[in-house]
């Protein structure tokens, strides 16, 4: 007989899932803390230091990444996965949460496919974003119309949201 899995082996199980071999680990170390929905009982926020990584979305079962979350995954893995590159001019808006668009990107991972959770970066690697992809990698770097990435959450919400909450 298995013995039940703890809800972190749970939640490094669906992160390996979803951003690669390895990330479970790294994103979520020992020290998280989960918390639970009221109503159904299962897994909702994975906090870290009191700041919040990831919320995992009950549609789907995946995580949706905050800034900090996405932090936590660049600066733990080697080789980064699901990145889109974006140039200056598109800056200002994607880090108010602004769509990026097909035309801003530079480079992308090629193995992003749409509905894929992924972190927006400027060319020094900075993170700018997170949201979903609505193109596929290769659709980002080549077409020059439409929406590549629905932004979530940008670098310059988190930081007023933060300064609101101290």
């Amino acid at each position: 007989m298995h013995d039940k899995p703890t809800a972190l082996q749970k939640i490094r199980t669906i992160a390996n899932y979803q951003f690669g071999k390895g990330t479970g680990k790294k994103l979520f170390p020992n020290n998280v803390q989960i918390t639970h929905s009221r109503k159904t009982g299962k897994i909702r926020h994975i906090y870290l230091n009191k700041k919040l990584l990831t919320t995992l979305r009950p549609t789907t079962g995946l995580f949706a990444l905050t800034i900090t979350g996405a932090k936590q995954i660049t600066k733990n893995m080697k080789p980064q996965r699901l990145w889109i590159k974006i140039e200056k001019e598109a800056e200002p808006f994607v880090t108010k949460g602004k769509s990026a668009f097909a035309k801003h990107v530079t480079d992308a991972d090629e193995e992003i496919r749409p509905q894929e959770e992924v972190i927006i970066i400027n060319k020094n690697n900075k993170i700018l974003a997170v949201g979903k992809a609505l193109l596929t990698g290769k659709e980002m770097k080549t077409f020059k119309k439409g929406v590549a990435v629905q932004v979530r959450k940008g670098t310059a919400e988190e930081v007023k949201k933060e300064t609101k909450t101290v």
